[in-house]
């Protein structure tokens, strides 16, 4: 996802849980992610070059760090890991054929309304035909130059990101459904700490 769709899908899913200074932190933390820093070497956040698995583990290294800080009371080390599983959570959709495995099985009857889709399809998410879009580099990030994309995307195979990514409504109809699965994703890992924090902590994780 491009970095103001992070905010606006991270708004969308939590503002009406969580203060706002609180919700500008995590939302600053998640796009973070996105600058080189965490770009070069870090497809594990990104779920990007088919990294699964490994994005998968980091997902999990974070809910575990935001539980972690939460009992150290250190809330804005909770906030930031917080924002950084939500990134990684929202590029799942993005950035892999998830959408399009979903939608596929609606090809002789039409697709459903973006509304249906279904983020957590464990055949999806658990099947061998998950795949993620491959960086191919230095012509990838070429792709992201306005003036040449057109002339770039063409000399790419078609499982690099920049045939596969969903990252904005440039990308096509199916954007739609990846923006709601993630806003979708979003709220599944609130609820992770909704369900596993007493009402104390969980009231200092959403108000500081």
């Amino acid at each position: 996802m491009l970095i103001p769709i992070h905010a606006q899908i991270t708004r969308k899913a939590l503002e009406k849980y969580f203060d706002p200074k609180v919700l500008n932190t995590v939302i600053r933390s998640n796009q973070k992610q996105d600058t080189l820093q965490g770009q070069i070497g870090h497809s594990d956040f990104h779920f990007d070059n088919n990294k699964i698995t490994e994005s998968q583990v980091y997902l999990q290294k974070q809910r575990n760090a935001v539980f972690t800080w939460i009992e150290k009371v250190d809330l804005r080390s909770a906030w930031m890991a917080f924002g950084r599983l939500l990134h990684s959570a929202q590029d799942l959709y993005a950035h892999s054929n998830y959408v399009s495995l979903w939608l596929g099985q609606f090809d002789d009857f039409g697709w459903p309304s973006v509304d249906e889709i279904d983020p957590m399809d464990d055949l999806i998410l658990s099947g061998s035909k998950l795949k993620s879009g491959k960086l191919y580099y230095p012509f990838e990030i070429l792709s992201f130059v306005p003036l040449i994309k057109n002339f770039i995307i063409p000399l790419l195979p078609r499982d690099s990101h920049a045939w596969m990514n969903l990252d904005s409504p440039a990308s096509g109809k199916k954007f739609a459904y990846a923006f709601s699965a993630a806003v979708k994703r979003t709220v599944v890992e609130f609820d992770v700490f909704r369900e596993g924090l007493t009402v104390e902590k969980l009231n200092l994780f959403i108000n500081g």
